[in-house]
């Protein structure tokens, strides 16, 4: 054991930070890389956006020394002080981003025209950072009173965080802040203005028999309410229009919170042909500035000799330029990783990508990649993370191309986004009223030829986020 960890600490040791920051940027998907440029110029004197980018000549770029500044500007083309990080096509490719405001910022822009103290708003403004995705509120409020009284050294009650609570859940849309799946649907009722008896009685079923409710129990709950299956079902209907998700109302609303996202890739079709290219308009080009070349020069004199005063500054400004330099590289490395990578995978699945018929997708898993382009799996790992292509059909996540695979009776390898698209179909056209078990499902499989069991037939289910037959019936 004590040996194993002396070679891991070795192996370590043997990755230069130079290798550890092309890891790092391999990693970053575009936007990530374009805030990651315009910090290493913030930090790094030498560099500078290159706004006049306009050769593209990808030709690596050579060593800088010293000596290299002692001669003619001209000796030394612009192209190899800068990587080019647009296509050879220089064409200009329309872009989806997605502009965006987080639930948090909609949520404390309502807040600020409500008549609320600095200490209110300070308590209001941390139940909204402990709201989930969804738009829960899932701690307890002695846990937030807690952390306020450590983090903000203010001693507020679980009985004034809860009526800051309700303040909150006043707030639109309507059912944030809840703390369980019915109080949440109590307030999104609450603020309908209608008055209707599928409302009252809906009340009714939440309000006082939701556990009944929730494991559609319902021909229980028709009993116990007395009512007619038609009113019940009016009922039922009602309640589907409230969103058990208020958070993900952010999006359906108009407003979308996605951050940015945008594509890393952009693939066109001309003439049957596919055309790969990265996205990189928004990324800056960088080179090395012109005035710190001519700084070295006046600091070196004409024997080669420098300065006793220069010699640090000659010594710091030649470490930034070794450092640009370096970084200049690696994005230029990054740039032809991706495309390696990128066009391995389209070659693979180069049917998908022609047709977007996800019943056309290839089993793939990284290895697979990896063999082809000859780099380590943690590499094609750290490629296709948080990475997306746009494409004819869509902007699609690389980590979702890749799946697992399953051999059909007939011993044909076939991928699991293809046993998915068939459990989907299968449960859009079943029965309500009687809906398919994994049981059923997994017969409908086999019968198709499909070799499965029916633990994989759930397992594909919940990824595809389909409750359980019993959950899924209707009146």
């Amino acid at each position: 054991m004590a040996n194993r960890l002396q070679q891991t600490i070795q192996l370590q040791t043997k990755i230069s930070p130079q290798q550890i920051q092309m890891i790092k940027l391999l990693e970053l998907p575009a936007m990530q890389l374009e805030e990651r440029i315009k910090r290493e110029i913030e930090e790094n004197i030498v560099l500078e956006e290159d706004v006049e980018a306009h050769n593209d000549n990808d030709e690596a770029p050579e060593k800088i020394s010293v000596e290299e500044y002692l001669g003619k500007e001209d000796e030394t083309p612009a192209y190899k002080a800068r990587v080019n990080n647009f296509s050879k096509d220089d064409k200009q490719r329309p872009v989806y981003i997605t502009e965006s405001h987080s639930l948090g910022e909609t949520l404390m822009e309502q807040l600020r025209f409500r008549s609320l103290s600095e200490e209110e708003l300070i308590v209001a403004a941390y139940i909204v950072g402990s709201l989930d995705d969804d738009g829960y509120l899932r701690r307890d409020l002695v846990s937030l009173s807690d952390d306020l009284a450590f983090t903000r050294s203010m001693d507020v009650s679980v009985e004034e965080i809860e009526r800051i609570l309700h303040i909150v859940q006043e707030l639109e849309p309507a059912g944030i802040g809840a703390r369980t799946l019915q109080e949440c649907l109590l307030l999104q009722m609450h603020r309908q203005m209608l008055d209707t008896s599928a409302k009252h009685l809906a009340f009714k079923i939440v309000s006082h028999h939701f556990e009944a409710f929730a494991k559609k129990h319902y021909e229980k709950l028709i009993a116990r309410l007395g009512c007619s299956e038609e009113a019940f079902r009016e009922a039922i209907e009602y309640i589907r229009t409230l969103s058990p998700k208020p958070g993900n109302l952010h999006v359906e609303g108009g407003i979308d919170t996605t951050p940015y996202v945008t594509p890393d890739f952009v693939l066109d079709t001309t003439d049957g042909e596919l055309r790969l290219a990265m996205n990189s308009s928004n990324i800056p080009e960088v080179r090395i500035s012109r005035r710190y070349r001519d700084m070295m020069r006046d600091m070196v004199a004409p024997d080669g000799t420098i300065k006793a005063e220069d010699k640090e500054a000659v010594q710091f400004v030649k470490s930034k330029i070794d450092s640009a330099k370096w970084f200049i590289s690696a994005i230029k490395q990054r740039h032809d990783t991706l495309m390696r990578t990128m066009q391995t995978i389209l070659d693979f699945q180069r049917e998908y990508f022609q047709e977007g018929d996800k019943s056309k997708l290839k089993p793939m898993i990284l290895k697979d990649i990896a063999d082809r382009t000859e780099l380590d799996v943690s590499t094609i790992s750290r490629v296709v993370n948080s990475k997306y292509i746009q494409t004819p059909f869509g902007i699609i996540l690389l980590k979702s191309l890749f799946s697992e695979g399953m051999q059909t009776t007939s011993g044909e390898e076939v991928s699991s986004h293809e046993i998915k698209t068939i459990l989907q179909e299968c449960i859009d056209n079943e029965d309500k009223r009687h809906p398919l078990t994994d049981e059923n499902l997994m017969d409908i499989l086999n019968d198709k030829g499909y070799r499965i069991a029916r633990r994989t037939v759930a397992k594909y289910r919940e990824m595809l986020d389909i409750p359980v037959a019993r959950m899924r019936k209707q009146i």
